[in-house]
């Protein structure tokens, strides 16, 4: 059996074994400061009507599963990072918590339905995978989504993944390109553009 590439969160939190802890209390420090740590969900829930299936994927401490099962959606969180799913089962209940490399995914397996009608990848979360388990991630999310589902992915530019490098890994996953924004909060994608909010469907659909 081959062995597991490591994502580049896990090698930040080997160095730094504080690290998680730090970014969980930063994100309760926001939302205790009552600042805005939820608008990709308000995106995502604009788009599903209420009671859609949603793997948040990367969720860290659950910061927008949270908010997308309080407004009714069905949703399964996977990280990779035990220290993030174990806040966000402290801190939001209800939500499916699971401690998972996103290279790897396979929610059957786990018991988990595998069709979501929508997969939301926030946070710069691609641009943490090692950059050989990108294109099987991208792969993941297509096998996971039902054929009429979405998948949104954004990252910031300058953090080693190129967005045509990006977008030639999702087309080599099984999926297509509905709309690219460069926020989350729909403003266009230009060449210039320093983010990337890209939204998928499965190629085949």
């Amino acid at each position: 059996m081959a062995e597991r590439i490591r994502s580049q969160w896990e090698d930040i939190t080997e160095a730094d074994p504080s690290h998680s802890s730090w970014y969980v209390e930063r994100f309760r420090t926001m939302a205790a400061q009552g600042q805005d740590i939820v608008g990709e969900a308000r995106l995502i829930d604009a788009m599903v009507g209420r009671g859609a299936r949603v793997l948040d994927a990367g969720c860290g401490p659950g910061r927008l599963g949270a908010y997308l099962h309080a407004v009714g959606h069905v949703v399964v969180g996977v990280d990779v990072d035990p220290v993030l799913i174990a806040a966000a089962e402290e801190d939001h209940p209800g939500p499916t918590w699971l401690a998972g490399d996103l290279a790897e995914l396979d929610l059957p397996g786990r018991g988990v339905a595998a069709e979501f009608d929508v997969i939301v990848c926030a946070g710069n979360v691609m641009t943490f995978l090692a950059p050989s388990t990108r294109r099987a991630t991208l792969a993941g999310f297509a096998r996971h989504l039902r054929s009429s589902g979405r998948a949104v992915v954004g990252f910031g530019a300058g953090r080693d993944y190129d967005f045509t490098e990006f977008l030639a890994d999702a087309a080599a996953g099984g999926l297509t390109p509905e709309l690219l924004l460069s926020t989350w909060d729909l403003r266009p994608f230009t060449e210039d553009s320093d983010f990337l909010v890209a939204v998928l469907s499965r190629s085949d659909s």
